[in-house]
């Protein structure tokens, strides 16, 4: 009887880096597959992006409603006790041998503790990462924890999440799966994204994706605003904004979002969801990703683009020399766009740009160590104590 391989997605963003795998996965055919939809992908403020899925002709998948109508504390936390429920009815059902998460979003927090109880291994992918700016960090690590095999992108996270007690044996340094679909995809001309985006590009194009810095003091709404004050300084531009995930305060950040591309109509469009493909293709077409997330950090180098990345929401992860840090103050970013628009720092980025998170085929590698791992003992776990005599490359 084959195995079942449960893989949990909450996200536009997320699905759009598990894709690979998952057509991996089924690929082999040595598998069952069985999907666990859930969080933004079944709201219709997020875009219903479940559709896209049922497009790409996924089955044996459970759905599992979870959001509530909230981006405060309170109904985050009520999110993932509606979550915690469902998956607990979903995990039940359908009884797998392995559930895949990938990254630091409370729904996989939710459906990893369910697991737990179930005695369900599970398989982290991008864990051993810091991201001070947010309570993601948190969770990441807490999802480590109850995780039996780990997908890091980097040799450094690796070392990481076995610092933090994992098996070595059980801890694979792959890459980023984010950079599989770079590889592997025939992406639109500019002409082409242009009709499909409805948008004309200007001199300067960017592609803009701003999410809550939940762990900091200040108001994200407050720091977005002085990013949107250093946009409009920008002349003969172009900007494509994608919205917030469903964190505290992205509801206001979204508002904002409408506001501002209401009142520019000639030079800003925004979307709820413009999945992988689409967000991708137009990476490839614009001179800087802006913002604070982690697409300007892993996917952008792979592209040969500049990243102004905003404040503290991804301090700690490992960058490309083609990212520039900036404090969420508007001289600054101002200051930081007329970096990236010079000729010097666009030869740089075309000529010396080496993302450090690999180049591609993870998905590839992480079917070639679940084919290897013995699937009867996987459940057990036992703390692994770093010591000074251990080498992380073995």
């Amino acid at each position: 009887m084959k195995k079942k391989i449960c893989i949990a997605t909450g996200s536009r963003s997320e699905y759009g880096l598990l894709k690979p795998l998952i057509d991996k996965i089924t690929e082999e055919n040595q598998w069952d597959v069985q999907l666990l939809i859930t969080g933004m992908h079944l709201s219709p403020e997020y875009g219903n992006t479940f559709q896209q899925i049922n497009v790409d002709g996924v089955i044996g998948s459970k759905k599992i409603e979870m959001l509530v109508s909230s981006d405060t504390p309170i109904g985050v936390v009520k999110s993932m006790g509606v979550g915690l429920i469902g998956f607990a009815d979903a995990l039940s059902e359908l009884q797998p041998d392995l559930l895949i998460v990938l990254g630091d979003r409370f729904e996989m927090l939710a459906v990893v503790q369910a697991a737990l109880i179930f005695k369900i291994p599970v398989a982290h992918i991008h864990g051993g990462e810091v991201t001070e700016g947010a309570y993601d960090n948190a969770i990441r690590h807490a999802i480590t924890k109850m995780s039996h095999l780990h997908f890091t992108s980097t040799e450094l996270y690796r070392q990481r999440v076995i610092q933090m007690g994992e098996e070595p044996g059980h801890v694979f340094n792959v890459g980023a799966l984010g950079l599989d679909n770079i590889y592997n995809n025939h992406f639109l001309s500019k002409k082409e994204l242009e009709k499909e985006l409805e948008i004309t590009f200007k001199k300067y194009n960017y592609l803009v994706t701003y999410h809550p810095v939940t762990l900091s003091d200040k108001s994200s709404s407050s720091e977005f605003g002085q990013l949107l004050l250093a946009i409009r300084r920008q002349e003969d531009s172009c900007f494509i904004f994608t919205k917030s995930n469903a964190d505290n305060g992205g509801k206001v950040i979204d508002k904002m979002i409408d506001d501002f591309v209401r009142s520019n109509p000639e030079n800003a469009v925004a979307f709820t969801s413009m999945g992988s493909f689409l967000y991708l293709s137009a990476m490839r077409h614009v001179d800087a990703v802006i913002g604070n997330s982690s697409s300007g950090i892993i996917e952008a180098p792979s592209c040969k683009i500049a990243t102004i990345n905003i404040g503290d929401r991804q301090k700690g992860r490992v960058q490309a020399n083609t990212v520039v840090n900036c404090l969420a103050k508007e001289d600054i970013i101002a200051q930081a766009f007329e970096h990236v628009k010079s000729s010097e720092f666009k030869n740089f980025v075309k000529e010396e740009a080496r993302n450090p998170y690999g180049e591609g085929q993870t998905a590839q590698k992480i079917v070639q160590q679940l084919k290897r791992i013995d699937w009867d003992n996987l459940a057990i776990k036992k703390f692994f104590d770093f010591n000074t005599t251990f080498n992380p490359a073995i």
